[in-house]
């Protein structure tokens, strides 16, 4: 009855019948007999507030960008089965520059170098465990600190590391001949 007296955009009457049930599965679990209202009132109420919570939501439109989002694992709208998906036609040809390959690879063994003369003790063991997929947690946990610490040192290790990896941009690579 109640669900017939409000519409939802985008939804239909069912709908509305689910979130009014949700309202009185909520009326029903904080329904308290020492207050001054009657169970019928109380519901009714929780009822109401939910279906209007609700509708205001679908107002929002909170969720229309991941409503009409487009899946990058399928064809593009109109195109028939077996065609590129849209990653294939985002993505363009795929090049392996074997110069750029090289230079990244002399990039990383830089870095990697440089971490022991960049970092703090704390910070290496925080960083050494991060990358071991540990998290905030369990790295304080370990360390015998708490996780404001450990987020904190990974804040100085983020950066460190990019101002290591900013002064490397500016400095021209030297060609050895």
């Amino acid at each position: 009855m109640k669900a017939s007296s409000f519409f939802l955009s985008g939804g239909d009457r069912d709908d509305l019948i689910q979130y009014g049930l949700m309202g009185l599965y909520e009326a029903i679990r904080d329904f308290r007999t020492d207050r001054e209202s009657s169970f019928r009132n109380f519901a009714e109420l929780c009822i109401t507030r939910r279906m209007i919570t609700a509708i205001k939501a679908d107002n929002r439109h909170k969720a229309k960008l991941l409503n009409d989002a487009v899946s990058l694992s399928s064809p593009p709208p109109g195109a028939s089965e077996g065609e590129s998906t849209m990653h294939d036609v985002i993505a363009g040809p795929q090049k392996h520059d074997p110069a750029r390959l090289a230079v990244d690879r002399d990039e990383l063994r830089a870095l990697v170098s440089s971490v022991p003369e960049l970092l703090s003790d704390l910070e290496s063991r925080v960083l050494a465990l991060y990358l071991r997929g540990r998290s905030y947690e369990e790295i304080a946990e370990r360390l015998g600190s708490d996780t404001k610490r450990v987020d904190n040192a990974l804040q100085r290790v983020k950066r460190k590391i990019g101002d290591f990896l900013r002064e490397r941009e500016r400095v021209p690579l030297r060609i050895v001949s």
